[in-house]
This record gives C-alpha cells, sequence and structure tokens, in this order.
C-alpha cells in the first residue's frame, strides 16, 4: 500500500488572522470553501507536494469548534492519501482498527474521505483521503 501525505489539517480560530501570521513564510491559500457537513471553512496552502488545511468552526456545534474549545488552535489531523480508500477501509477493519467513518464521505474539493480513530493510532487522528479521478 503506496501512502502519500495528502495534507496536515490545522484548526484555527480565523483564516484570516492565521494566513496573516503565515504571510512571512510566503505560504498563500491555493484553494478556499466550506464543507458544511462538518460545518468548516476550509483554506488550503501549498508546502511542497503537501498542503496545510486551515480549519475554521462555522458554528459551536462544528467538530472543529469542539476540538478548538477543548484544546486550543492546533494540529488537529494528519491526512494519508490512499488509492482505494474503500479497500484501505477493509482491510484496517479487519485487522481491528477502530474507525470513525466505515465508509467514505465527500469532503473538501469532492475527494472521498474517512477517519480512523485517534484510539488507534496513539492518539493521532488520521484522515483518509482518496482523490477524486
Amino acid at each position: 500500500m503506496q501512502l502519500v501525505l495528502d495534507h496536515i489539517g490545522i484548526a484555527v480560530k480565523e483564516i484570516d488572522a492565521t494566513l496573516k501570521a503565515l504571510e512571512g513564510l510566503g505560504l498563500a491559500p491555493s484553494e478556499r470553501g466550506t464543507v458544511a457537513q462538518f460545518s468548516v471553512e476550509v483554506c488550503m496552502l501549498s508546502v511542497g507536494n503537501a498542503k496545510l488545511e486551515l480549519l475554521q468552526p462555522l458554528s459551536t456545534d462544528s467538530p472543529i469548534a469542539k476540538f478548538l474549545e477543548k484544546r486550543g488552535e492546533g494540529i488537529h489531523h494528519i491526512a494519508l492519501r490512499v488509492a482505494n480508500i474503500a479497500e484501505t477501509l477493509t482491510r484496517l477493519k479487519a485487522q481491528g482498527v477502530q474507525l470513525i467513518d466505515e465508509s467514505p464521505r465527500t469532503g473538501f474539493g469532492g475527494h472521498l474521505v474517512a477517519f480512523i480513530h485517534p484510539k488507534s493510532t496513539h492518539g493521532v487522528l488520521i484522515e483518509l483521503v482518496q482523490h477524486k479521478s
């Protein structure tokens, strides 16, 4: 199984304030939009072959709002790109890995995504991403 780092998700209170702080590094948005099912605004920043994904909650019941309340701003998840997300989820489930999503759903940019529970990955939330064809 060939894995590639797709992006690192960072929970922030305000995307625009974070962008100002990162200007000195030469980072600029490559994509920006919302994901209604997660009630989140997303801003992608290209860094070499991977991206940083800034996540700002759009409501107080957003998973990102809850994360910010508990932990504050910072790394939320690491996303790994897979060739076939359905096969990967089936294999992980058979190995006893605890999944948040047993089947993929549509994420930012129309890509298929699924999350592995941090209890199975030593406290790190891992997102699997299959880019749309």
